[in-house]
């Protein structure tokens, strides 16, 4: 009765018996309770509802139908053994027939339920197909269109990939370590501005950019952590330090295995769900049940493949939906999940990620996915990386290879990507060399970093245009008032002043070289900065202070580690220290000496009983020293409230250097 060879039948039949589907009963092989029922409807087992009248007779009955007849039964049974027909009457002769319908359950062919239903009994199903379950043989799994394609071209083309992939992270990572991007509410995944500003940022697609951030977190690379405020924020953890020790090769290998093994599924990012709301990145429900199942049985495919062949291009992804629908044809579909949704992203995604090129797997890609080390093979496929670029005469820097980790790292702070390619090319520009010195560089460490590593003269172009950044940097101070804007260039306050996008600034003149505003220190620098000026935060005494942010890392989610991971950690937490360290001693001098914590803490009590106010010394989260007026109202959990203007704000007692009465 099956539509297969004896050989496969008889495996089939071995292997029911083996998973308890089927059993020997006095009449011979019968399948358990339900398995029948559960079948019912599928596509091609139509032949298995039950059957309602004599046998032979209706089988008999067959020949003797109409052409139109005949056509609407193989169509009933192509469709899964049921269908509707509200015109149908159940009960007729056949001399009462009307209509193709009628005939046929006039002559027993098909079984009228009374509601419209008409079900094929399952001996006419199998006569119809000649005694055969399927029309088609069961046994013969649908082909995958193939196309040659050298595997040495294959390897190298994904190890390029793969190269670009662990440069991406490192990047994305890094820019998080200083600016983490705030969680929406509840840690319920990154919001859809800082998930665009990541691609344009790494000059990739927002797909791409939720795919690498997907893959962060699946590595424990990423996690929810605290920002300066407190609230939650997306950044690096631990395990970041550990892996950027690691050989290129074996940091693939952990967040490709990572991605192998993770139920996420990146490629909902931006799509709608069931609820009508777009799909965020890191957003918790972001999985599927299915993923890692369907992820896997698509790279075994490729990985069957013989050498020299590919997926051809184009019929590839539908032949291997088909072929997986064959070999799991009762996996079940979801809206956000389907068997065609699940293969194509595990194609996009495994390109992405270096596994696979031009439709086939790479060697190493084939290792990992049989559960061995792809390390040393892909080690072999990757360049030697360099440690210099060779800067031009037009302002750009290029890298005539892939560049070692850290310089990559640090030129992307000073220059930015231009393009992409065996040779990557870095320009440099006024807002690039200002994004540097936001970060603390002074123009002496970006003059002695691009002699250093670049193999060609530092250009007289390139040159100037450091030094004319410096000396317009910080042209305009900010410092604390609610914040004001000092310059000793009139017309560049009065230029801002008459800026028709500086109106929300609640700017007002005090004197001809200085400017106060209405808004926050925190948020007047960004939007300073987004008018095209330069400002520099202004100490307490006068003097330029920029700090250089700390890296911040939130706490891994387990205690899986990398290979060498403790000697990694190790160097580490030397290297923050020491860079700590050499943070304190630079700033120590310009800060107010602490006051003694009991004359701190006895002049704010006697405050907040009198009601009266003070003058507190404080050090804010970036390492900015200031000073505030403020009426203390209360001391609890190691913070001090206190009513500053018609504010009640929150200043850590950590922070509090020094507290002063308004009078003696």
């Amino acid at each position: 009765m099956v539509n297969a060879e004896v050989d496969a039948a008889t495996r089939a039949l071995s292997h029911l018996e083996d998973t308890c589907l089927v059993w020997h009963s006095l009449d011979g092989l019968r399948a358990v309770t339900g398995v029948a029922a559960l079948l019912r409807g599928s596509p091609g087992t139509s032949g298995l509802q039950p059957f309602a009248a004599d046998q032979e007779e209706v089988v008999r009955s067959l020949p003797a139908v109409s052409a139109e007849a005949r056509a609407m039964l193989e169509a009933v049974d192509a469709g899964g053994g049921q269908a509707s027909s509200s015109r149908a009457r159940p009960g007729v002769s056949v001399a009462e027939a009307a209509g193709p319908a009628e005939e046929l359950i006039a002559h027993g062919l098909l079984v009228s339920s009374g509601d419209g239903m008409l079900t094929l009994p399952g001996e006419v199903g199998l006569a119809l197909r000649g005694g055969r379950t399927t029309i088609a043989p069961v046994d013969v799994p649908p082909p995958l269109p193939t196309s040659s394609r050298a595997s040495t071209l294959v390897d190298r083309a994904a190890a390029g990939a793969a190269f670009e992939l662990v440069r991406n992270l490192e990047l994305l990572l890094d820019g998080w370590s200083v600016t983490p991007p705030r969680s929406l509410r509840g840690g319920a995944g990154l919001t859809v501005r800082d998930l665009k500003t990541t691609a344009e940022r790494l000059h990739v697609t927002e797909p791409t950019a939720a795919l690498l951030i997907e893959v962060a977190w699946a590595a424990g690379l990423l996690a929810l952590g605290a920002d300066e405020e407190g609230d939650p924020a997306w950044m690096p953890t631990e395990l970041f330090d550990q892996w950027l020790q690691q050989p290129l090769a074996a940091r693939w290998s952990h967040v490709a295995g990572a991605w192998l093994a993770s139920p996420r599924l990146p490629g909902l990012v931006g799509q709608r769900d069931p609820a009508g709301k777009t799909w965020n990145a890191l957003a918790p429900d972001l999985a599927g049940a299915s993923a890692v199942a369907t992820r896997r049985q698509t790279l075994g495919l490729l990985a069957a493949l013989p050498d020299g062949e590919v997926l051809a291009a184009g019929t590839g992804p539908a032949a291997v939906v088909t072929r997986l629908a064959w070999e799991r044809p009762r996996r079940p579909r979801t809206r956000t999940e389907s068997r065609e949704a699940l293969v194509d992203w595990t194609l996009t995604e495994a390109e992405t990620l270096g596994l696979t090129a031009f439709g086939g797997l790479a060697a190493y890609g084939r290792q990992l996915v049989a559960g061995e080390d792809p390390v040393p093979t892909l080690a072999g496929l990757l360049p030697e990386p360099v440690d210099h670029v060779l800067l031009q005469g037009d302002l750009t820097a290029v890298a005539p290879g892939p560049l070692e980790p850290a310089l990559a790292r640090t030129l992307a702070v000073v220059a930015t990507v231009e393009s992409h390619g065996g040779a990557t090319v870095y320009r440099f520009t006024k807002e690039s060399v200002r994004r540097a010195m936001d970060r603390g560089w002074t123009a002496t460490e970006i003059h002695a970093f691009l002699t250093a590593a670049s193999r060609t003269p530092v250009p007289q172009a390139l040159t100037y245009l450091v030094d004319d950044t410096a000396r317009t940097f910080g042209t305009v101070r900010v410092g604390f008032a609610a914040a004001y804007l000092r310059s000793d260039d009139e017309a560049a306050l009065a230029e801002l002043l008459a800026h028709p996008a500086a109106e929300s600034l609640g700017l007002r003149r005090l004197a001809p070289t200085v400017v106060v505003s209405t808004v926050a220190l925190d948020s007047l620098l960004p939007r300073l900065r987004e008018l095209g000026l330069a400002p520099v935060v202004e100490a307490p005494d006068g003097s330029i202070h920029v700090a250089r942010p700390d890296a911040k890392r939130a706490k891994a989610r387990n205690g899986a580690r990398p290979a060498g991971a403790q000697e990694a950690h190790l160097a580490a937490r030397a290297t923050a220290v020491a860079a700590r360290i050499k943070a304190g001693d630079e700033t120590a001098a310009a800060r107010p000496a602490p006051a003694e914590p009991a004359s701190t803490m006895a002049i704010l009590h006697e405050a907040i009983d009198a009601g009266e106010q003070v003058v507190i010394s404080y050090v804010d989260g970036r390492g900015v020293g200031g000073e505030a007026r403020v009426e203390p109202l209360g001391i609890d959990g190691g913070a001090l409230a206190a009513r500053v203007e018609d504010d009640v704000r929150s200043f850590a007692l950590s922070r509090i250097r020094s507290v002063r009465p308004t009078s003696p």
